[in-house]
């Protein structure tokens, strides 16, 4: 991956540390960070996002703090701590 310049907003996806840069929007900061964004409803897969521009609502992720927000078009927060697979710090 190409280096990017800005600031390092700190966050966890199931507890477990990553970064991304100001401005990032979640999705695409849980994605850089090696992660899916939500596991499939019928089998063991996982999602990515679907129309990646909010209109289709395969986005929303829940946070520990009990947000349920939608990846594709909130940015990355200090802090944030995004559960995918249930783990909740």
């Amino acid at each position: 991956m190409h280096p990017r310049a800005g600031e390092t907003v700190a966050f966890t996806i199931d507890g477990r540390p990553a970064a991304a840069k100001v401005g990032d929007l979640l999705l695409s900061a849980i994605l850089l960070n090696g992660g899916a964004l939500r596991r499939f409803e019928f089998g063991d897969g996982h999602r990515a996002g679907f129309c990646l521009m909010g209109a289709c609502q395969d986005c929303w992720v829940d946070l520990a703090d009990g947000r349920r927000l939608r990846a594709c078009t909130t940015p990355v927060e200090p802090g944030m701590a995004v559960v995918i697979d249930g783990v909740r710090p």
